[in-house]
This record gives structure tokens, sequence and C-alpha cells, in this order.
């Protein structure tokens, strides 16, 4: 059993040397190993996050508290913990298309493929080989699993986690995605990553919705992130004007980053953004009916999110651009199959029409059995 090799013949350092260069081979751009007993004051702090709601409506943040708080709640076996990472880095400025309200701003993780699938079967790998070469159980996980994967990574040495609550590495900026392998043999552990933001104020000072309470903390419900792909119902009036024309998720604390000057552009060409996806009009995108919602999103993980979600999310952009020329396709979603995409429209609506139109087609809208879209058509012409 390899096991033996950690105390004789290949060196404390073999074991993490061997798989660091499985995982450079597999995919990963960086790797780092942490004990299982972690002792950071994390699982704490997420028990106050959720005792705060500040969760919103994640109800599965809620629902596994205590296997979050420590690996070991999740698997009973697991020693150690290989962190890896992947660069998401763009090769442009992903605050560019904020200039443009026109269009929508499609955060970069989502501009490719979902990074959930390729993390998961690069990991698969990895952990087949750590599995099969030290003759130990593994298990793997992609965000999908109660894992505070975040803290678990500044405790392996990826980085540390910024005062934007993300992750921050001196080689890759803001731009990592992570995954873990559990492994139920005592490994070699890394040094955890020192803090280093400093005095540094810029991702929070960047947040438009002001969704940052304090340095290190995060309030859900008002993240346009949270509130363009968690959140399932109406979003709140007074965030809307605040959201601009970002209409899944949002990178403005992630690309403010001082770090990112350092960071290098993805290597991983799997993750490379379609042309599509980096600057789309909001007008063909409110024309989307399901179908061509689901083909349009094939392997992205905007799909997942839902076609009335979505489209709700690009009728409060075309309600922030001011550009009357996309009145007519708000119309169409007056009568759109779903309230969520017609309560938004109407709201869209109110914010690019004169009143003589919109009171017009106030009028023509008496079988409206909905009550969220009657609440906004009762909402009136704004003053």
């Amino acid at each position: 059993m390899r096991t033996s090799t950690f105390e004789t013949g290949y060196g404390v350092s073999a074991p993490q040397t061997e798989i660091r260069d499985k995982a450079l081979e597999e995919g990963f751009d960086v790797v780092g190993f942490a004990d299982a007993n972690i002792t950071d004051t994390s699982g704490e702090r997420l028990a106050k996050f959720i005792e705060h709601g500040a969760h919103g409506d994640m109800d599965w943040l809620a629902s596994r508290v205590t296997e979050r708080q420590h690996p070991t709640h999740l698997w009973s076996d697991v020693k150690t913990v290989i962190s890896v990472g992947v660069n998401y880095g763009p090769a442009d400025d992903p605050m560019a298309v904020l200039d443009k309200p026109s269009n929508g701003a499609i955060s970069v993780y989502a501009r490719g493929d979902d990074y959930h699938d390729i993390m998961k079967k690069r990991l698969k790998a990895l952990a087949r080989w750590v599995s099969e070469t030290f003759e130990t159980e593994v298990k793997v996980f992609v965000d999908t699993a109660p894992v505070l994967e975040k803290p678990i990574a500044a405790v392996a040495g990826l980085g540390w986690q910024g005062k934007h609550t993300n992750v921050v590495s001196r080689e890759f900026g803001s731009w990592l995605f992570l995954g873990e392998i559990f492994v139920a043999l005592a490994m070699p552990v890394d040094a955890a990553h020192a803090d280093n933001c400093g005095s540094c104020k810029r991702c929070l000072n960047a947040c438009p919705t002001d969704a940052f309470p304090a340095p290190y903390q995060l309030d859900a419900r008002r993240c346009i992130s949270y509130l363009t792909i968690e959140h399932k119902g109406h979003i709140d009036r007074s965030l809307r004007p605040l959201i601009g024309n970002r209409i899944y998720g949002c990178d403005d604390c992630l690309a403010v980053c001082p770090w990112n000057h350092f960071a290098q552009t993805s290597r991983n060409i799997q993750l490379g953004a379609r042309a599509a996806l980096t600057a789309p009009s909001l007008e063909s995108l409110a024309r989307l009916d399901d179908e061509a919602f689901r083909a349009l999103f094939r392997k992205s993980p905007i799909k997942r999110t839902g076609r009335a979600r979505f489209v709700r999310n690009v009728l409060i952009a075309i309600g922030n651009s001011g550009d009357v020329t996309l009145l007519p396709c708000v119309v169409e979603r007056l009568v759109d199959e779903s309230p969520l995409v017609r309560a938004m429209a109407v709201w869209a609506m109110a914010r690019l029409a004169d009143r003589p139109t919109y009171e017009q087609l106030a009028h023509q809208q008496h079988n409206e059995s909905d009550i969220g879209v009657q609440e906004e058509w009762k909402m009136g012409f704004p003053p």
C-alpha cells in the first residue's frame, strides 16, 4: 500500500507532488491539501448567515447547515481534502458591456459551458487515479454538495477569502472555479493562505446594490447574482433600477479586484466564452420562447434558471435601458404565458412608454388574473 511511502522512500512531499502533477495533467490550474479537521470559524459564520435570513430563499443552504459546517459531518471517514481550482480569467474587460444598455451583461462564468460538468469530469478522473494509486476511498464535490469550498480552498493555500467573500489568488485574481476531493487517508497538508486584502475596499464600493453590510459579509437578498439566478419570484422594485443591464449574475466586485492585474487569461478552451453570450441583444433575448431558450443555452448554467426567470431579468434590463425602440418586444410579453414575465413587462413598459400608450394597454388588461401582475398595473405610470 502506497501510504507507507509517506514516511519512507518517497519523502514527505511526494504524495503532494504526484497529485499536483496529475491534477495539472487533468486540466486544473492549482491544487492544495487541507486537513479535514478544519478549525476555522467558517461554520459559525454560515450559521449566523442563515440565522439572519441573509440566504434569501436559498432553502438548500439552510436545510443542510450541519453538514456544511465541517467536512467530517458530510463524510465521517474523510482525513484530507484536496482542493483544486480552474482559472476562468476573461480575455477582455467584463465591465465593458455595462456601457451598452441595449445589450445584456452575463457573468463571465456563465458565458461558456457549465463549469460544473467540466470540473466534475476532470475531478472524477483525478479522484479515480488517487484512489487507485494510494488505495483509498475518495468522494468528489463540485459546488452542488454541502461543502464550504471557499474556506477549504483558503485553508489548502489556494488563496484567501476576500472582502467580497470569494476566493482571491495571487496568480489568478478572483477568477477561480473550485472543486474538492475528500480522501479517507491522512496526507501532508499545505499552509493556509494569508489574507492580502489589506485596507482595500474596491469590491465593497463597486457593489451596485450595497449587498455587503460589512467586509467579509454578504447579504444575498441584495446581491444581483442571487437576485438574477437564485431568486424565484418578483425582484424588489427598489432594487430593479440598480440591476442595470445585468441579466445573469454580476461580476462587479470580482472585476475590480486589484489582484486581477496579476491574473492570467484562462487556458481552458472548453471554458471559453461563446460569442453569442458576451453582449447579447436584449431585444432578441426578450423574444425567446422555451424551445429557443433551451437551444441557446444548451450546456450552459443559465439553462437551469429557466426561461421565465431569465426573461424576467431581461425585461428589467430593458426597463433600465432607456431605449424606446425596445418597447415593441416588451408589449409582446404582456401576454406571455408566465405571470412572472408579464409582470416585468408591465414594469419595463412603464419605464419606456409615454402615458397615453401605457394607459391604453392597461385598459386592455381587464382579464389579467395573476395578483402579481395586477399589482404591477396598479402601481401605474410613474410620476
